[in-house]
């Protein structure tokens, strides 16, 4: 039995009227576009690798307290329209939290491009046309 029979046999079960069953019919349509929207977006940021910041190990972050990654995770930069930019040397977490924000951000309708920073220079040395790239 798929989804639209189980919520069809619900509605008779509950004798739904017309209205409720096909609010109900809008409601999954939605919930499943918006997941389905936050997979593609996920696709289209092109990660080298699917990370949360769940998985993320603070151990290791330097310089960063829990406080300042819960607010992270809150993407409340976003909406300031501010950046977020992690320095540091290998090994200590800022590709993962940079894609642990990035799929969070995907997950909650925003659009993202991942690039490390070697590549955003490439492509801006392509644009403008470096000298010695």
């Amino acid at each position: 039995m798929d989804a639209a029979d189980r919520l069809v046999e619900r509605a008779r079960q509950e004798s739904w009227t017309h209205p409720e069953y096909l609010v109900a019919c809008l409601q999954r349509e939605v919930a499943a576009r918006e997941s389905h929207g936050g997979e593609a977006r996920v696709r289209a940021a092109r990660f080298p690798a699917i990370k949360t910041i769940e998985e993320l190990d603070v151990a290791y972050l330097r310089g960063l307290t829990r406080e300042q990654l819960s607010h992270l995770g809150t993407l409340d930069f976003i909406a300031a329209k501010e950046n977020v930019v992690f320095l540091g040397p290998p090994g200590t977490g800022k590709t993962h939290l940079a894609i642990g924000l990035g799929v969070r951000a995907c997950q909650a309708g925003h659009r993202v491009a991942f690039a490390t920073a070697a590549e955003w220079v490439d492509r801006r040395c392509h644009v403008v046309g470096c000298v010695g790239a």
